[in-house]
């Protein structure tokens, strides 16, 4: 038997497949498509904990599934006002996606900043679940509120839900010997359990994640998992919730291997660790911790035993000397950071530019400048990693598109590092580094070889017939310089940021040595070897998108919805940004029209025409934020018909 009743999630989105009816004395269950949940309330509440559990379970479901968390920079900032407002979103669904969504079904909101932070992002008819306890008088003072929202009709266009999740939670741990402030911190956990039932999550996994994250306090753990449990009875039972979800696998989304959910700076991590397995070297991370690149260094940290060697050093500059250092005595040397420590590592990536040495700047990048907007994310480093440097020091630049792809991104950074013994830049951001996916785990014999060979012995036959080691001898394809580990026999020489002699390495201040070296560097940089570009094109297509890094997910949904609608346009992506890629100059050539969207002021949209001598046309933003595929897809529509 189908329904005709529409259901918020289909009032504002098209989500609902159909609707199957149960037995009598049990609820309906209607099947989705997709859906997309949003958990907000204080920095406090557990919010990010409760989404990543729902990910996690979504994940084992077998969903596709992308997420977007979004939290304060203060560590703790003030309780119950709207910049103290913190969400996580998670869209998922039986089919292949790449956003987190543009407007959540549901909104799960612990106190009334929540709800006045995020109420206007909802289409109409989305379901809003509420934290009743926290609707105190003061509480909603504190964020504008005159009335309340929840009696005053002005949340009539949505399906409101009033659940008094406090007392619910203290009432379900009322025999366990706690406070009742300690039981209030699991209402996240009581939320938890009652979204898993409206969507049918599996919920093995959380009890098991509970008991393991607790096993130091086994009381703490079944408590929580009390309230879990309550939650999903909770939903079960009341009449408020007559209606649960299903969104099916996304069984025909995904090539057949073993997946797991990933966040970007996780996939980034493994990525240097099989970077150096493939390359047969240690790998060692000289770092300083910064918002957003800091998980890296506290992944990388738990992995002593893949040769690993980890550095938190005492500023940002110490870091990466540490990492050139390791470079010079042969590891496979990171260096992790995000804008403002990219400034501070300048004058040391020219040093790296100099000596010619492997080194990997992972840079994390979020809104600025200065100490800007920490936990918000951005691609305003471009021109910094291209330029941000004295002289002539031209780096490689690589840039992931998704949080999964961060993975192979690192292996293809350090790919050409090893190859060219050069710096090289990997311009991740605070979206995709936060943010998670399915990922594929490779097999082994899938993973690149990069291993190296280091200096042996003399290279270089002298006018007398000696033999002698010049580190600046190159090779003639890839013009690399060979690397010698010291304290290697017979390969003792010069190493300094002063300019060298062609070959010999000794100091040079001769015009035209230096002159020969500027340009053999910049031709090292420009030879690298870089895959063709790929276009997505469509016949009669005149305008092109192109776009680079995260902005990937939301160009190509708003690309998919011109497309559904009969529109006409192609998208490519750019991966290496220095050097471009050899056929870019063709791609360009071959539209009317080119429009670059980038969460900056117009970066990539300056190198392509001052480069290529097209009028690329910059869509950008900077609201901290990702592009929304709808916004998007509008102003690609304008261009087309422009």
């Amino acid at each position: 038997m189908t329904s005709q009743v529409s259901s918020p999630a289909e009032q504002a989105d098209g989500a609902v497949v159909g609707e199957q009816r149960k037995p009598a004395g049990t609820k309906d269950v209607r099947r989705l498509d997709r859906v997309i949940i949003r958990f907000a309330g204080d920095s406090g509440d557990g919010m990010q904990l409760t989404g990543d559990r729902f990910t996690s379970e979504t994940a084992s479901f077998g969903n596709d599934l992308s997420t977007l968390p979004n939290f304060p920079a203060e560590i703790r900032a003030p309780a119950g006002t709207l910049p103290g407002v913190s969400s996580f979103q998670l869209h998922f669904a039986d089919h292949d996606i790449l956003t987190p969504g543009d407007a959540p079904n549901v909104l799960v909101a612990m106190n009334p900043a929540a709800l006045k932070a995020n109420v206007g992002d909802l289409p109409r008819g989305a379901e809003i679940i509420v934290n009743t306890d926290e609707f105190t008088k003061r509480a909603m003072q504190k964020v504008g509120y005159a009335t309340s929202p929840l009696e005053d009709g002005s949340l009539d266009g949505y399906s409101l839900h009033p659940v008094p999740l406090t007392t619910l939670t203290v009432e379900a741990l009322k025999d366990f010997d706690l406070t009742r402030k300690e039981a209030e911190r699991s209402k996240n956990m009581f939320a938890l359990g009652l979204l898993s039932w409206m969507y049918h999550r599996p919920t093995e996994g959380t009890e098991r994640f509970l008991r393991s994250k607790f096993a130091k306090k086994p009381d703490i753990a079944e408590a929580n998992i009390a309230a879990f449990r309550a939650g999903w009875n909770f939903g079960e039972t009341t009449e408020d919730f007559a209606v649960s979800y299903e969104v099916a696998p996304a069984a025909q989304a995904f090539p057949v291997g073993t997946y797991r959910n990933i966040s970007g700076n996780l996939a980034l991590s493994y990525g240097l660790i099989a970077a150096s397995r493939q390359a047969d070297l240690p790998l060692f991370l000289g770092s300083y911790p910064i918002t957003p690149a800091s998980d890296i260094l506290h992944e990388l940290s738990k992995h002593k035993n893949f040769g690993v060697r980890t550095f938190q050093a005492e500023d940002e500059i110490a870091g990466i000397g540490a990492a050139l250092g390791a470079a010079f005595g042969g590891s496979l040397a990171v260096t992790t950071t995000s804008g403002p420590g990219v400034a501070l590592k300048s004058e040391t990536i020219g040093l790296a530019v100099s000596l010619e040495l492997p080194l990997l700047i992972v840079d994390i990048q979020r809104g600025g400048p200065s100490t800007g907007l920490p936990t918000k994310t951005e691609q305003a480093d471009l021109l910094q990693a291209m330029y941000g440097r004295n002289g002539e020091a031209p780096v490689p630049v690589v840039a992931p598109r998704t949080p999964a792809d961060c993975f192979d991104a690192a292996l293809e950074a350090a790919r050409i590092a090893l190859t060219y013994r050069t710096p090289v830049f990997l311009l991740s951001d605070g979206y995709l580094a936060n943010g998670s996916e399915p990922w594929r785990i490779p097999e082994p014999d899938e993973l690149p070889d990069l291993q190296v060979q280091f200096a042996q012995g003399p290279n270089h036959t002298l006018e007398d017939g000696s033999e002698a080691f010049w580190p600046y001898k190159r090779d003639p394809r890839t013009l690399a310089r060979p690397w010698a580990v010291p304290g290697t026999p017979g390969l003792e020489h010069r190493i300094g940021g002063i300019e060298k002699q062609d070959g010999t390495g000794n100091i040079s201040y001769d015009p035209a040595n230096h002159d020969f070296m500027v340009r053999t560097r910049q031709a090292k940089v420009d030879g690298i070897d870089v895959p063709d570009l790929t276009v997505d094109d469509q016949d009669g297509a005149r305008t092109l998108v192109l776009g680079w890094g995260s902005t990937y997910g939301p160009i190509t949904a708003a690309v998919r919805r011109i497309r559904k609608e009969g529109g006409r346009i192609a998208q490519a992506h750019l991966r290496h940004l220095n050097p471009f890629p050899r056929n870019l100059d063709a791609v360009l050539k071959a539209y009317d029209k080119v429009v670059v969207p980038e969460m900056n002021l117009g970066q990539l949209a300056t190198l392509i025409r001052a480069k290529y001598l097209v009028d690329a046309r910059p869509y950008n933003q900077v609201n901290g934020m990702p592009f929304k595929a709808e916004q998007l897809a509008h102003a690609l529509k304008e261009a087309i018909d422009d």
